[in-house]
């Protein structure tokens, strides 16, 4: 390994530490009372509080002055200021800890915890007095340092973004709202955690490795199991296995499932990604929507404080209820061509003419699904429910109750992409077979998205489901909106990449 100038001096410094008889790697850990955050929130001097703190944190800036020095440390709250010098930290000027070891040893990036009590500097700072420093652990590597001017301009930000999303733990370490990004997404998925357990239904699990891949339309991974001696897939979906437990007596029952597709990547995909499903007996796809629409009021009031949130230039309201189309409804709306009575050929047509592009292997169905894709789901920004779409395109979900060749499904589209699907689900075993017929000759006439047809999934029908509404939110893309990132890869710490040259 080829090291840098600063890295061989980063090194020898660790190696004069452990001559003095210090572990730049203490086993112990380190007692913390305080944060600074809380400091900066709550320091009073009239009241003289955080007078015997302890912080530990990384080394963030160092200003040495002579005998003192000021320092900043960032812990997992913010930064906080440090005044050190060497009274304060002396057993003696030949034997001090400043002179002997802050001074000469230290760097930006390790990590070290202090004590001592807090004041205001004649700036008006709210700054640490040191009284002791430990080393907690030595940076080997420096850090890019953000620099920012008296005009407020940025310097050697770490923003490359292949570099942030491979270097993910630096990223956090130099770019705060990084975090805050992270933090508003776990707090989104509580938020809607809370609200179905709220409702009486039960969160569990299901399996990853997956004999038979379904419940979407897509390409697995697949792998080999040696005990076994049988292929697996990482599951693309969770449904079949979640109404398996429906059919075993469960209400409602959902799960936060990472699920993997073997498919393209862009700033909307990713190969790995989180779907939450929810699955409720009794109640159908129209019952689902005021839920969701709910639901996803609540996540940005939590996050925001309000139903509105700022994505780019757009300001996107999550107040209920929501805008609601068929899928044909919105065709004609943004192309002016009614498609509703359509069959293949004419499709392929309109396709063209459209400019959509499309290949021999599309039927019906996914004929409509890429001209709704090209020509509408581009211009819905606000929350936008389409409804009621072709038999063709939906083989789980339930034949609609007064239109002949649709089903009662719903797709959420929101900042121009899809963010949920849903359906009022097919629990009748033999439809459901023919249905996965369908998809097998679809299969073979080279659709590699395709399903299966899976008969122990057929079999728990045919024990009898009763009626349920199901549906899957795209997680990674709701999180996109609601902490105005631009891709998803900035909601994911650690992103799929190629390999690094």
């Amino acid at each position: 390994m080829q090291l840098t100038d600063q890295e061989i001096e980063r090194r020898k410094s660790l190696d004069a530490l452990r001559e003095m008889g210090i572990n730049p790697y203490p086993s112990m850990g380190y007692e913390v009372n305080a944060y600074a955050k809380a400091i900066a929130e709550e320091f009073d001097v009239e009241k003289g509080n955080f007078q015997k703190v302890r912080l530990a944190g990384r080394l963030m800036s160092r200003r040495i002055m002579g005998k003192a020095a000021f320092a900043e440390i960032q812990d997992k709250t913010g930064r906080i200021q440090l005044f050190l010098n060497r009274d304060n930290l002396a057993d003696g000027e030949d034997t001090s800890l400043y002179n002997q070891v802050f001074k000469k040893y230290t760097d930006i990036g390790d990590f070290i915890g202090v004590a001592g009590e807090v004041f205001l500097t004649k700036t008006g700072e709210i700054t640490v007095r040191v009284h002791e420093f430990e080393f907690l652990s030595k940076s080997l590597r420096p850090l890019p340092i953000v620099k920012t001017d008296d005009e407020g301009n940025v310097h050697d930000a770490f923003a490359d973004p292949e570099l942030r999303y491979r270097q993910r733990y630096v990223d956090l370490i130099v770019n705060p709202e990084v975090r805050e990004t992270f933090r508003k997404r776990s707090k989104m998925i509580r938020t809607m955690r809370d609200y179905m357990e709220d409702a009486d239904y039960l969160e569990v699990e299901t399996p990853i490795l997956q004999p038979m891949y379904g419940g979407a339309a897509a390409r697995p991974f697949k792998t080999h199991h040696n005990t076994l001696d049988m292929p697996l897939y990482l599951r693309i979906a969770n449904e079949l296995y979640l109404k398996r437990l429906i059919v075993g007596g469960f209400d409602g029952v959902f799960e936060f499932a990472k699920d993997f597709r073997n498919e393209g990547m862009s700033r909307f995909h990713n190969p790995e990604f989180t779907l939450m499903e929810l699955y409720v007996a009794y109640k159908d796809v129209y019952w689902l929507m005021d839920f969701t629409e709910k639901m996803l009021e609540q996540v940005a009031i939590a996050l925001h404080g309000s139903s509105d949130v700022q994505v780019g230039d757009n300001l996107i309201s999550f107040k209920a209820p929501y805008k609601r189309y068929t899928m044909f409804e919105a065709i004609e709306e943004y192309t002016g061509i009614d498609i509703s009575e359509m069959d293949e050929a004419a499709l392929r047509e309109t396709a063209k003419k459209l400019h959509v592009p499309i290949d021999e292997s599309m039927g019906k169905g996914k004929l409509i699904d890429e001209i709704f894709g090209e020509n509408v789901e581009g211009k819905l920004i606000q929350p936008t429910f389409i409804t009621d779409y072709p038999l063709e395109m939906s083989p789980l979900a339930k034949k609609h109750r007064s239109k002949e060749g649709l089903v009662e499904r719903f797709e959420l589209i929101c900042n121009s992409k899809e963010i949920a699907n849903a359906f009022s689900e097919l629990n009748d075993p033999i439809d459901q077979r023919a249905r996965f017929e369908d998809q097998l000759t679809l299969g073979k006439r080279g659709d590699e998205e395709a399903m299966q047809l899976d008969e122990d999934f057929l079999r728990a029908l045919e024990f009898g489901m009763p009626p349920t509404a199901g549906i899957g939110i795209g997680i990674d893309r709701l999180a996109m909106i609601m902490t105005n990132s631009p891709s998803i890869q900035e909601v994911l710490f650690f992103p799929q990449m190629r390999p690094e040259k």
